[in-house]
């Protein structure tokens, strides 16, 4: 089985007439797959935080409960996207993203039919632990082999622009599973099925088990796999970490961990500033439904429409801000990081303090959620991109994987998981107000740690 997952080695160089027209083909073929790709994992990871409000409402879970289970998501993933990218480094791209995706929406539509029972909560939570760490585990499959893509497909000059345009693709499909739910919703209530919820697991795990087989025929590991040179080669861009290892040669193990990784100090410093960035992405993007619904701001359709905005305005502040790391900071990560992180704390101060601007200004509350939700959702994903991009440029690129992997692990288990899942998850059950008081704490640590970044591209550029 493991040799099924094995790299292909390279085939002979196509004609040369042929180079320039296939390359361009095959770089759009690919960047679709693996943005399609991914955007489908987020299809089937998030449900549970569209669904809980109305599980609370009919007594099959509590807010801690649902901090418990969405936490298993985040700490299998965190470990999984860690191991995930040792493997992927070793594996077919191609292979290991599309076989996550359809075991992982088989196992997310299953969650949908799961029988749960008000009279035993700690069976529906132990149940929906289970299913969701099987999902986090599944979901480390989609990021790594998409770095490896991005790193092979795509040089050093042009890949902080383009990954930007690429990173979208979670913003895009967190943003198309609150649309696909609610229609997943409607259709249930139509059909006389009371527990409408249950709309929210099965329906996007069909779609996302659709695009997984798009996946399978649009990927392809390497150019050296198509019979293409290096993109270095074809775009004369030989910036950047060298890669001193030949194309579909495994690399040692302990090569990409140690020596490429852990004993890279801003590897570390990078990974700790990641923690806070996604403390805030998932701080305020999960809780959001479940917290304007209980506050009375929203109705749930409406928090599902506010989910959606916050996620799609992601995709165009991800582009914004790839796009002036590439214009005026020659593809450096860390400037434009600090500039919109200090934009997310501003939103994050709105989303804290709406009643009182509610009560200043005139406006509803209604009104300033959609503001701090458009201000932190167009902000946030730009940071996401960037302090990723920011790891891979400072490995080889047959180390894309792991530097992905590990950064990863900091901003799923200590930012995901445990800070805003756990911590905020408890903190919400005595105080909403306290809770979103963590997200402008958290914002703020995070500039504070880009800042001690900016060092590391300096140096690197040199």
């Amino acid at each position: 089985m493991s040799r099924f997952f094995d790299p292909p080695q390279p085939k002979p160089l196509l004609p040369k007439e042929k180079i320039d027209r296939v390359f361009k083909s095959m770089r759009f073929r690919v960047f679709m797959g693996s943005f399609l790709g991914y955007a489908a994992y987020y299809l089937v990871r998030k449900n549970l935080s569209l669904a809980s409000a109305d599980m609370i409402a009919e007594g099959l879970i509590d807010k801690q409960g649902v901090g418990i289970a969405a936490s298993a998501v985040s700490i299998a993933y965190a470990f999984s996207k860690f191991i995930m990218g040792t493997l992927s480094d070793r594996s077919d791209a191609r292979k290991f993203l599309s076989i996550g995706l359809i075991i992982a929406s088989l196992v997310m539509m299953s969650v949908g039919f799961l029988p749960f029972s008000a009279s035993n909560m700690a069976l529906n939570v132990a149940m929906l632990f289970v299913f969701m760490l099987f999902v986090g585990v599944l979901s480390g499959m989609g990021w790594p082999p998409c770095g490896r893509i991005m790193a092979y497909w795509f040089s050093n000059n042009e890949r902080s622009f383009k990954m930007s345009l690429w990173n979208t693709s979670h913003t895009v499909g967190a943003g198309t599973l609150g649309l696909i739910a609610l229609l997943g919703v409607t259709i249930f209530a139509d059909m006389g099925i009371s527990q409408t919820w249950r709309a929210n697991f099965i329906v996007p795990s069909i779609f996302a088990l659709a695009i997984a087989f798009f996946c399978w025929w649009a990927l392809r590991d390497t150019p050296e796999s198509c019979g293409l040179p290096s993109v270095a080669d074809w775009r004369n861009d030989h910036s950047g970490v060298k890669t001193k290892e030949k194309v579909g040669e495994k690399v040692p193990f302990k090569t990409q961990l140690f020596d490429y990784v852990l004993k890279n100090k801003w590897i570390w410093m990078i990974a700790l500033a990641n923690a806070f960035v996604y403390m805030v992405r998932y701080g305020v993007g999960d809780w959001s439904p479940t917290f304007l619904q209980e506050s009375g701001i929203m109705d749930k359709d409406e928090c599902k429409v506010a989910f959606s905005i916050h996620n799609y305005v992601g995709a165009v502040g991800t582009i914004v801000c790839g796009w002036i790391s590439s214009k005026f900071f020659k593809g450096r990560c860390a400037p434009p990081t600090i500039l919109f992180m200090i934009l997310v704390l501003v939103g994050c101060l709105i989303y804290w303090q709406m009643p009182l601007l509610a009560q200043a200004t005139g406006l509803s509350a209604k009104v300033w959620a959609y503001v701090a939700l458009i201000i932190i959702g167009f902000c946030i994903y730009g940071p996401v991109a960037l302090v990723t991009i920011q790891a891979l440029n400072l490995v080889p690129k047959n180390a894309a994987g792991t530097a992905a992997g590990f950064v990863g692990l900091s901003g799923y288990l200590i930012g995901d998981s445990l800070l805003s899942k756990i911590i905020v998850g408890g903190i919400a059950d005595k105080s909403w107000d306290a809770a979103n008081l963590t997200m402008v704490i958290g914002a703020a640590l995070g500039i504070v740690l880009c800042v001690l970044t900016l060092k590391s591209e300096r140096q690197a550029a040199q």
